[in-house]
């Protein structure tokens, strides 16, 4: 029942935060109402981070603010917006959907990423393999989730962020052991050959996984994993592979919209406010809460440092020469994992 109740009710219920009391200052009077378009595994973290930014935000201007959240796998989300969802913010899960609303239709600034510290990631995470309890197909690696047998749950890369964080994990792994490129394409067609369905969101194949019973070991996001193991009690394990992917998703204020419409909508001040509050203290602890990686505050990291496994992590960067490079060659029409899926 509890996955049921996080995982399936609090997407409604966090259609509208709480509105708190009337304004003080004549000049910001008006509420104001913001729209955080965000990817599938946040919505917890921030059913946290909307309240207290609510109440931080009230102290210091006498503002109300209402925080409306829509979540789906990132390049749906990216898609909508392009198309015209009426977003505030973007907190998407690579930065490549981010920069999709800059070269299409211009919605954002080119130099979004310069305008918030670390590259406008104020948290990390990581790529992990979730069994289940006491893990009877003896999972231990990348190079399992190939063997003939094994059951492997993933979403679409077409339609999710966090798909392509998994991809590139594990082709990289594949890379590495095998040698090559070559090598890690039939590595991939081997393990895509063991995924019965793709989800267009991460935080469906959680439901696939945990709820419908479907397959012997969940590809995730780190923080989804902890919220799974909270929310089953016990009923399945982390396994932590030999090398993982450091996940840097990016947040932004969605120019095109927040400068649209001035009278109506006022909202540029707080949007921005709202993403740097990400990097405050509480923002960051907030963060390490949920299980993210907070990447501006010692305390936090400090604080949190023992639920974070020490791994063999790589960057999109340092792997694949950039996430425009990884997406012409691996997630473009006819790329790598048109390749190696269309073999099934």
């Amino acid at each position: 029942m509890g996955l049921r109740r996080d995982f399936i009710k609090i997407p409604l219920t966090l259609a509208a935060a709480a509105v708190l009391a009337t304004s003080a200052l004549p000049a910001i009077a008006q509420p104001v109402q913001l729209l955080n378009v965000s990817y599938d595994p946040t919505r917890e973290l921030y059913a946290e981070f909307n309240q207290a930014f609510v109440k931080y935000w009230k102290a210091k201007t006498g503002q109300d603010v209402a925080i409306r959240q829509s979540h789906g796998g990132s390049g749906k989300q990216a898609r909508s917006v392009i198309d015209g969802l009426d977003a505030d913010v973007v907190t998407l899960a690579l930065a490549a959907d981010t920069d999709a609303l800059v070269t299409h239709g211009g919605w954002i600034a080119a130099d979004w990423q310069q305008r918030l510290p670390h590259n406008a990631s104020p948290y990390a995470s990581t790529i992990v393999l979730v069994v289940r309890k006491g893990n009877p197909k003896g999972i231990k690696d990348w190079d399992d989730l190939a063997r003939p047998g094994i059951g492997v749950i993933t979403p679409n890369p077409k339609t999710s962020g966090g798909a392509r964080w998994n991809y590139l994990a594990a082709w990289e792994y594949g890379r590495r052991k095998y040698g090559g490129d070559g090598k890690a394409r039939d590595f991939m067609a081997r393990l895509f050959a063991n995924v019965p369905v793709l989800d267009t969101g991460a935080r469906g194949s959680t439901i696939t996984f945990a709820q419908r019973g479907q397959g012997d070991v969940l590809v995730a996001w780190e923080n989804e994993a902890f919220l799974l193991q909270k929310e089953f009690g016990g009923q399945f394990d982390i396994v932590i592979p030999s090398l993982s992917i450091l996940a840097e998703p990016a947040v932004a204020v969605v120019d095109r919209n927040v400068d649209r419409n001035v009278d109506r909508k006022h909202t540029r001040a707080v949007a921005e406010e709202y993403l740097k509050y990400l990097y405050s203290e509480e923002g960051q602890d907030i963060i390490a809460r949920n299980h993210y990686r907070p990447t501006v505050s010692q305390k936090a990291q400090a604080k949190y440092a023992a639920q974070f496994a020490k791994l063999n992590l790589f960057t999109v960067d340092q792997a694949f020469g950039g996430w425009t490079r990884a997406g012409k060659e691996h997630f473009a029409d006819g790329g790598s994992f048109d390749q190696v899926y269309s073999r099934k």
